[in-house]
């Protein structure tokens, strides 16, 4: 279902949009040379999350597709597994397809979201939570959701562990090129943290 042309998204929410897209996509599967030509044109202010951007940005440009594939797999896949385990069952329970996919797959259905069929990963993996929020915000699948349903939506399923995640990601072994990438994300999400609360309380 595609976005109505007459939805008018305000800046701040399609920027926030198009980060949560960014970090979907920059997670779900390693970067082609057209997308770390991409990330290499970013820039970022003097705040924390521009910082990191513009470092992120700089590890582009001395970057290779198969370097960073490499990096990727040793992270995220392995032989058996990967250093991470990026899902929000094993972050909150500490085992996978837990109670928190289940959950997540409720929610998902009253939101009239499903997995794409191509998409053999569990839904509570933080590439695909990163893009959920994503067409939330722009409203991908139907009407842009409310802030308060975004909030709800966050707190359940991504606030609890996404910043762990992405501070182990900053941290990680095998992390170069993806070490910004979880600054970027772990700023952001405290970022967010932060508004959904002030907004919580408005």
């Amino acid at each position: 279902m595609n976005v109505a042309t007459d939805i008018q998204i305000p800046t701040e929410d399609r920027q926030r949009a198009d980060l949560y897209n960014f970090l979907g996509v920059i997670l779900s599967s390693p970067p082609d040379e057209m997308m770390l030509a991409q990330v290499a044109s970013l820039s970022g202010d003097y705040t924390d999350l521009g910082q990191a951007i513009a470092t992120l940005a700089k590890l582009a440009k001395l970057s290779k597709p198969e370097m960073v594939e490499r990096e990727f797999n040793n992270l995220f896949i392995g032989i058996g597994r990967g250093e991470l385990l990026p899902y929000a069952s094993y972050y909150m329970t500490g085992f996978l397809n837990e109670k928190p996919l289940a959950t997540l797959r409720l929610d998902m259905s009253r939101l009239g979201l499903t997995r794409s069929e191509n998409v053999f990963e569990p839904e509570d993996n933080i590439a695909s939570l990163m893009e959920i929020m994503a067409a939330m915000i722009v409203g991908r699948f139907g009407q842009p959701a409310p802030l308060s349903e975004q909030r709800t939506f966050f707190n359940a399923h991504i606030a609890p562990w996404a910043r762990v995640f992405f501070a182990d990601l900053e941290a990680a072994e095998g992390s170069v090129f993806y070490a910004p990438v979880g600054t970027v994300g772990r700023t952001f999400i405290e970022v967010e943290v932060e508004a959904f609360r002030m907004s919580g309380q408005a």
